[in-house]
């Protein structure tokens, strides 16, 4: 999903989500293929492209809640040199920058480390691949929600069943 920073003067058509006032480390992590994975997953899909959605992908989203000051100040340093490598290449658009055959290495590497800012700020051990971050992201939302939930009969209730038209017309 691109993500980036629009200046003051930039205005965002209705096709854009906006963030105001976000920092280095909301980009890094928007940015990251944890929350990649995530929006993959709960995301909509237009044709076969992922649709962001405030509501299912963002609100839902389980950001790091034992992140401290070190782990985010990393996050924010990987996401300038993420914004770094990008600027590297003035003329090129955020699709072609993020051409799975054609992107830059240095981009690639910048990635690479943010992801690896991201997950540390999650666990201490890298995750293998993308079922093992939205395995660990949904028991994150799930531990993150339980409260919420404390208390409710959450088991679904049993329907009865319809009586069969004729029946019904007989009672």
């Amino acid at each position: 999903m691109p993500v980036g920073f629009l200046e003051p003067e930039e205005i965002a058509n209705s096709e854009l989500f906006t963030c105001t006032g976000a920092s280095l480390y909301h980009f890094g992590i928007l940015t990251s293929s944890l929350h990649n994975s995530w929006l993959r997953l709960v995301g909509g899909r237009l044709k076969s492209d992922p649709r962001y959605s405030v509501g299912l992908v963002y609100n839902n989203y389980p950001w790091p809640t034992e992140a401290g000051e070190k782990l985010r100040g990393a996050v924010e340093a990987k996401g300038a040199a993420v914004l770094a490598a990008r600027a590297k290449f003035p003329a090129a658009s955020l699709a072609d920058l993020y051409d799975p055959l054609t992107m830059p290495p240095e981009l690639t590497k910048a990635h690479a480390e943010l992801d690896r800012a991201v997950e540390r700020c999650y666990r201490p051990e890298p995750f293998a691949a993308d079922r093992d971050r939205v395995e660990y992201l949904f028991a994150e939302y799930e531990r993150l929600t339980a409260p919420l939930t404390a208390g409710l009969d959450t088991k679904p209730k049993a329907r009865r069943a319809a009586k069969p038209a004729a029946e019904a017309d007989a009672g």
